[in-house]
């Protein structure tokens, strides 16, 4: 009887130590304090793989951190990436255009506080060197595609109901990361000539990537709590629950054939 008990108290015990760590976190770039989100698990012993979490216009928000805790829950270390600096958040459509744009319109700051977040999580002692992904969400999947196209050393990338268009020129071949980009066919915020135009880049370029349309699905289809940014702000935005499952199941699988997490 005493034997049992101890035993499970032991098992109590470690149960209770394994569990997902989330913390923010401070990086620089350049002169500018950068203000992150780092999840991993602790009970998983040895370097994994890191997952780049660019989040919606919002910020680093409460959304983006339950992103970086599923994939912590997947096994990987995962950062969410501080775009505007000093941890700037918005909560309001106009507040957040204007921070989006800022970074939008430059960049080469894009570029360099994406790169901050990219080193910054490379060289956290549990992460693999070189096992770099990203995923982007609407601001964010626009970032990420950016970033690939910039040819950035990630193994794979995905955008969710991201802006497609660009104005980067993208040369054929010059695209190494892995892409899977998942849009709902009803958003109007990425209109139908922006995914023509951005399936003729990437087949121009020779992209390895795929393109997945869900039909009647509108924008931030992945965010619960995209029906009262609707009602609250008039936007055309509408939580999907089978996109979002699709989505995601779709996600973790290609993280997985591309990410050497073992």
């Amino acid at each position: 009887m005493k034997t049992t008990l101890a035993l499970t108290l032991l098992l109590f015990t470690a149960s209770a130590h394994a569990a997902v760590i989330g913390k923010d976190v401070s990086y620089p770039a350049g002169d500018t304090t950068m203000r992150g989100y780092l999840a991993y698990d602790d009970a998983v012993k040895g370097k994994r793989a890191g997952v780049l979490v660019v989040p919606e216009w919002w910020g680093v928000n409460d959304y983006a951190r339950k992103r970086a805790r599923m994939l912590a829950n997947e096994g990987y270390v995962a950062l969410v990436v501080d775009m505007y600096g000093n941890g700037q958040t918005a909560d309001n459509p106009a507040d957040a255009g204007k921070l989006a744009g800022s970074v939008n319109k430059n960049p080469p700051l894009a570029l360099g506080r994406f790169q901050a977040a990219e080193q910054f999580l490379g060289k956290q002692p549990n992460v693999k060197k070189g096992e770099l992904a990203a995923l982007g969400y609407c601001f964010g999947g626009g970032v990420v595609l950016n970033m690939a196209r910039a040819g950035e050393p990630l193994k794979s990338a995905v955008s969710y109901h991201g802006v497609l268009a660009t104005d980067v020129a993208v040369k054929p071949g010059s695209i190494k990361t892995k892409l899977r980009v998942f849009h709902g066919e009803a958003d109007p915020v990425v209109p139908p000539e922006q995914v023509e135009a951005f399936k003729l880049e990437m087949d121009t370029a020779k992209a390895d990537y795929m393109f997945v349309a869900y039909p009647g699905v509108k924008h931030t289809f992945t965010n619960r709590e995209a029906d009262s940014y609707a009602a609250q702000f008039g936007l055309p935005l509408k939580y999907d629950n089978a996109a979002d499952t699709d989505s995601w199941t779709r996600t973790l699988e290609f993280l997985k054939s591309t990410l050497n997490n073992d």
